[in-house]
């Protein structure tokens, strides 16, 4: 529950015991509210790529091309919780069908590369390392394999089963599962026809706290781009009857905004990349996004409703570079001084009619107001309406949105106000408001 302004209740037509408090609609699982709770975390593209210049690897490549001589996970670690994130997710297995680890199931592996004489596992090394410093682990692993000979037969599935079971038995718990929808040809020439069901079913079998992510869920979507930037308008809700996985997705913008009265609770979250590339290439440190950058996308994802997973590609010496560490550091202390002085904390709250009122003890400058619903009671608030003023006869236009969900973050021109009324002009159910807060953002 959060502090200043806890957990106080909008009843707008009714009762707050006899309505307010029933669930309205698809709500999320103790899983996806912790998730919407971690709202940033990394993402690492790392593998043969790397080292060869390619963002998508055609499976040939020979293994010691794999050669991370100075790598510490312990740095990746250390430097994603120096930056906020709650966590990090390892490309395991990219379309080039490499494993970062000594997979019984494939001989494209560590294991056949010179790196550690072949006995080395980044898997195990990432784990320890994010154990150590207290945040939590993923994999992305590739359903397409470029390299495996049984790729594009009824065999795969069960190879890809597998390879899942070792990642998810033997590394310890992961907070999300990732799946790409690429589907290109393997070796043999033919794609293959995935199992998605038996994949997913064998996953939480292995895992069940899992969030299992990709283009249509079952428990997070892809927003349609990989630029990080998430709708205005966002519903964590989608509705997947009929649509697939990669080709034969839902529509993009479909992805991006939601549908309105969708089914099932599918929150959305936003990649992106901090370089140019997912993977790491040497001529691109001139395309690392500032912290300044970072931030914007902050605000148009985590600040409407999602969550965001910046990818920060560790180098070929196999550790984050300076100038990707340094726009981390930077993005932290913007997001610290933005939200370091709630100018809400101790304000008076009155609930009317349709709107929420905050009364402050004297005028204050505010640029940002960050609202957040209680979503385990379902997402309601369809739009809304600022206004504010320093006379409560007086009350100007502010700004106005759509959606709140998990978080919602509105950024204006600086005022000086003392009054503030939050009025709400389209909700599906009675709108039950967790948090407000307001800042002075410099």
């Amino acid at each position: 529950m959060r502090k200043n302004i806890a957990v106080f209740f909008v009843v707008i037509l009714y009762s707050l015991q006899s309505f307010a408090q029933e669930k309205f609609g698809p709500t999320p699982t103790k899983e996806q509210l912790a998730w919407h709770d971690k709202e940033f975390y990394l993402f690492m593209h790392f593998g043969p790529n790397t080292f060869t210049d390619l963002e998508w690897g055609h499976g040939s490549e020979d293994p010691n091309v794999f050669n991370p001589t100075a790598i510490d996970c312990n740095q990746w670690a250390s430097i994603a919780k120096a930056a906020g994130a709650k966590g990090i997710i390892i490309t395991a297995k990219h379309h080039d069908g490499f494993c970062l680890w000594p997979s019984k199931y494939s001989k494209h592996t560590v294991r056949e590369s010179k790196w550690m004489d072949g006995k080395g596992d980044v898997l195990k090394m990432l784990s320890e390392a994010c154990k150590k410093q207290g945040i939590e682990m993923g994999v992305y692993i590739s359903p397409w394999d470029r390299n495996h000979p049984d790729y594009g037969t009824p065999k795969y599935n069960e190879v890809y089963i597998n390879t899942m079971k070792e990642l998810l038995t033997g590394y310890g718990k992961f907070f999300e599962l990732w799946w790409d929808g690429a589907n290109g040809e393997g070796p043999n020439g033919k794609k293959q026809v995935y199992d998605f069901t038996r994949f997913k079913d064998s996953a939480l079998a292995y895992q069940p706290q899992l969030v299992i992510f990709s283009d249509i869920g079952p428990h997070v979507r892809w927003v349609g781009n990989e630029n990080g930037i998430i709708g205005e308008t966002n519903w964590n809700l989608l509705d997947t009857a009929g649509f697939k996985r990669g080709e034969g997705a839902p529509p993009n913008d479909t992805l991006n905004r939601g549908n309105y009265n969708g089914k099932n609770w599918i929150g959305a979250e936003a990649d992106v990349s901090i370089r140019k590339g997912w993977f790491f290439h040497p001529g691109e440190d001139n395309t690392v996004k500032s912290g300044a950058t970072l931030f914007d996308l902050y605000l148009k994802s985590v600040g409407r409703g999602g969550n965001m997973i910046l990818n920060v590609p560790p180098n070929r010496a196999g550790l984050i570079s300076s100038v990707d560490s340094a726009a981390l550091m930077e993005f932290k202390k913007i997001r610290d001084l933005a939200f370091s002085n709630n100018e809400f904390k101790g304000a008076k709250i009155l609930k009317t009619k349709d709107a929420i009122e905050i009364h402050l003890a004297k005028e204050v400058s505010i640029n940002t107001l960050v609202l957040s619903e209680k979503i385990s009671f379902g997402q309601r608030v369809v739009s809304f309406k600022i206004t504010g003023g320093t006379d409560l006869k007086k009350m100007d236009p502010i700004v106005s949105a759509t959606t709140i969900g998990h978080k919602r973050i509105l950024q204006f021109p600086t005022q000086k106000l003392k009054y503030f009324r939050i009025q709400f002009t389209g909700y599906k159910a009675i709108p039950i408001i967790d948090d407000i807060k307001a800042y002075f953002v410099p």
